[in-house]
């Protein structure tokens, strides 16, 4: 069934560290072989082996309309046929943040870069040098991306691969680096407490994507942000996932929440590698070249990339049902799921807001790291293999969250259901 994807892997390992170029697609914590891809077509995948997949990945969340959208699509032929990089301004750059401050009315500048990553990399930094402060506070399984100062308990492949300490990450910085328990309020001001005017910033997925699908709590976000304002803390939401994914304004217009710095990434590229960091401009006005805070990129703003995330952003703003239509889906599928899962009888939690879903074999409610560490994620393994050959492709992880897509169809959704229907009677 996966003889060439076989093969691939195997000759992937003797150029590429394990094979791979992003640990978690090697399927490290779910055992197999990675399968590889040859091409997408809206909801669909489809490997090397010429088998068909239903995708709950959408490419980590920023095909949210479908694979290969046919806007986009055009949209990158033509201006692919331009050039795909110059090195210098262009007229589309302008446009790309003036339809994302469209968007976000708290965002009032935002500089492009290549990567999420790169963005809240740049967003800390500019925060420390806003502030003059050194520390910062992040949250127990929430991955801002693979800068030294995120690694430290972090979620995503650090989580998937049980990594508790990165080789690498010097003591300094780890040490500058404090964590708390996601949704845990009292135990954010006790560290804010603990080191009184040190605490530059605090950075938190609003909604975390990287232990699976996890929501705040009543009051978290709006107590953080009260705290931020009166200990003068730069408050970042890190929307790399949630952002326009969630509503035209992400997070923040879903929940009714305001940070001071928002960093973007997944869906404001439409699949190509871009990330921007944005805020209020007397935040902003610190980067170079206004201010002494230095970031740069040879790529960001790329043409090609900023084309693909306009066409796709400037759909979204002017076609906002498409947020109810996708809500209904994934209600829709939570729903089957519910049923099914209930009917089978061993412990499991769903958790799911917009199009973000994810399913925990766990007894107690999924409401932080710890919670989802605790839940059978070795049943989650056979989970994955059986629904994979059934033709559904999830996240190869137990601490990702599920993104939907709106080009599934109900029957796809379906289709979904019966395969978890028939999978259960797989585990043990």
């Amino acid at each position: 069934m996966y003889t060439r994807s076989k093969e691939l892997f195997e000759r992937a390992q003797q150029s590429i560290p394990g094979g791979v170029n992003s640990p978690v697609r090697a399927f490290k914590s779910v055992g197999g072989t990675p399968l590889f891809i040859k091409k997408a077509a809206g909801p669909y995948l489809y490997d090397v082996d010429g088998n068909r997949y239903i995708d709950y990945i959408a490419s980590w969340g920023p095909m949210i309309l479908g694979h290969a959208w046919e806007p986009s699509v055009k949209a990158i032929q033509e201006y692919a046929a331009y050039s795909t990089s110059y090195g210098a301004p262009t007229e589309l750059e302008i446009e790309m943040a003036e339809l994302i401050l469209s968007m976000v009315p708290n965002v009032e500048l935002i500089r492009m870069v290549s990567s999420g990553t790169e963005a809240c990399m740049s967003a800390i930094r500019l925060a420390r040098g806003y502030t003059g402060r050194n520390k910062i506070i992040k949250f127990e399984g929430h991955y801002h991306g693979h800068a030294d100062s995120f690694l430290v308990k972090a979620g995503s492949g650090v989580a998937t691969f049980n990594i508790q300490t990165v080789p690498g990450v010097t003591p300094g910085v780890a040490q500058d680096t404090l964590t708390a328990a996601y949704n845990d309020l009292e135990g954010v001001k006790s560290l804010v407490a603990a080191y009184p005017g040190q605490v530059a910033a605090i950075i938190v997925e609003p909604v975390a994507g990287n232990m699976g699908c996890i929501l705040p709590e009543p009051g978290f976000l709006e107590g953080l942000r009260s705290l931020c304002d009166k200990e003068g803390i730069v408050f970042i939401l890190d929307e790399v996932m949630t952002g326009f994914r969630l509503a035209a304004g992400g997070a923040q217009e879903r929940l009714g929440i305001r940070a001071d710095l928002v960093t973007y990434g997944k869906v404001i590229g439409g699949g190509m590698p871009v990330g921007a960091f944005g805020g209020k401009k007397e935040i902003m006005q610190f980067i170079a070249p206004l201010g002494n805070v230095y970031q740069a990129g040879t790529l960001s703003g790329n043409p090609i990339a900023m084309i693909a995330g306009y066409t796709l952003l400037k759909h979204l703003r002017d076609n906002p049902g498409i947020y109810k239509e996708l809500e209904d889906k994934t209600v829709y599928l939570r729903d089957g799921l519910e049923k099914v899962l209930s009917e089978w009888g061993q412990p499991y939690r769903i958790n799911q807001l917009g199009s973000m879903i994810s399913v925990h074999f766990s007894t107690t409610p999924v409401t932080d790291f710890t919670s989802a560490s605790s839940a059978n994620n070795q049943r989650f393994k056979g989970f994955f293999h059986a629904m994979l050959k059934r033709g559904v492709y999830l996240p190869p992880s137990a601490f990702e969250s599920w993104f939907l897509n709106n080009a599934l169809g109900m029957g796809d959704l379906d289709e979904t259901v019966e395969a978890v229907k028939n999978s259960l009677t797989e585990l043990t």
